[in-house]
């Protein structure tokens, strides 16, 4: 029996492809791996982990508010606590390796842990490695990554090329299938836009739709997929209530994202990690529009490694509510120029992420 601590949240993006190599872990040992997820407290791991039949511990850590705030004075006491809990939840659960996927949490479990001489290993979603991974890697066994050029970051002997883990099945479809037309009430022979602004909304995308229905007489010229978010979803609904507008399906959520993807010509979106990655599987022509508000410019420098490699085009968030919909417009309208970002995307994709990860871990534990 092997037995794996996983760490990592605060966000989906680190969330879900610690569950994904969770699963490919059970998938392939059955019942001859035991897994720990371990988190912070009250983020949104300690609720979603639970959810999806894994156990999960809480850490009392924090990260450093950006502005001047009094919580930032009991930062430093309690990540010696999460240490010393970290510690703790290693020795008992007998851990033979732990796997760090970013967020608060996985800091001190993995500073733990390598001081107690226990394997670790990195997964960074991202194409800029933030502080505290390059730190942690001195000591990690393994750096899992997915993009090129990650010697900037890490030790080019431990990085290991596997791509971000994913849960579910993202493939290329080259055909629109009538259930995923008739799902959104779409023609087959109409472009379509998927506006995809997170699970909570973007305020900025939702500015640029705003402005431009305005600007319609009542129909689109195109098809949209308008995903509004959570936050958002009232005000959202009101408007269009207000300015009624033919061949727009508007959404808190998308529950059939593959549906969304597979009647979809072009995304416009925000470039998280994941995000990126079912991008690249998917092989779907994109415009980027990463949020200024994720630390270090996460999202930019992930967008920007797939510009240089024209495998998409970006908008800065401060310019998409004038120059966004203009700009997706004319690329609906170019079949070659869509051709040339799908085909280049696609190459970036990687379908056994999890798969390439676990292999990973069972070199170490």
């Amino acid at each position: 029996m092997k037995r794996v601590i996983l760490s990592g949240g605060g966000t989906g993006g680190h969330i879900y492809p610690a569950v994904a190599v969770a699963e490919a872990l059970k998938s392939k040992h059955k019942d001859n791996v035991e897994i720990l997820f371990v988190g912070a407290e009250g983020k949104m791991e300690m609720e979603k982990i639970p959810a999806l039949g894994y156990d999960i511990v809480g850490l009392p850590i924090a990260g450093l508010q950006r502005r001047l705030d009094l919580k930032n004075l009991l930062v430093p006491f309690k990540v010696v606590r999460s240490v010393s809990r970290a510690k703790s939840i290693i020795r008992d659960f007998s851990a033979d390796i732990v796997v760090g996927f970013g967020g608060y949490a996985s800091s001190p479990v993995l500073w733990a842990a390598q001081r107690m001489g226990v394997p670790t290993v990195i997964q960074e979603q991202n194409s800029h490695a933030g502080v505290t991974n390059k730190i942690l890697s001195r000591k990690a066994r393994r750096i899992c990554v997915a993009y090129d050029d990650m010697e900037r970051f890490f030790r080019a002997d431990r990085i290991i090329m596997t791509g971000n883990p994913l849960r579910g099945s993202f493939a290329a479809t080259s055909q629109k299938s009538a259930a995923a037309l008739e799902y959104y009430g779409f023609k087959e022979d109409m472009p379509t836009l998927l506006v995809v602004g997170g699970s909570l909304g973007t305020r900025t995308l939702n500015e640029m739709m705003k402005r431009w229905i305005l600007s319609l007489e009542g129909e689109a010229p195109v098809q949209v997929i308008w995903q509004t978010g959570k936050y958002y979803e009232k005000e959202m609904q009101a408007f269009l209530q207000e300015h009624p507008t033919k061949n727009i399906w508007q959404g808190a959520f998308i529950e059939r994202m593959d549906f969304a993807y597979e009647v979809s010509d072009l995304v416009l979106s925000r470039s998280g990690a994941c995000t990126v990655s079912e991008l690249c599987l998917v092989g779907k022509p994109t415009l980027f529009v990463p949020s200024p508000n994720v630390a270090e410019d996460h999202q930019t420098k992930n967008a920007m490694a797939l510009v240089e490699k024209d495998a998409a085009e970006m908008v800065r968030d401060s310019e998409v509510v004038t120059k966004g919909m203009p700009r997706a417009l004319e690329l609906l309208a170019d079949k070659q120029r869509l051709q040339t970002l799908s085909k280049n995307i696609m190459k970036l994709g990687v379908a056994d992420a999890a798969e390439r990860v676990v292999k990973q871990i069972e070199k170490e534990w």
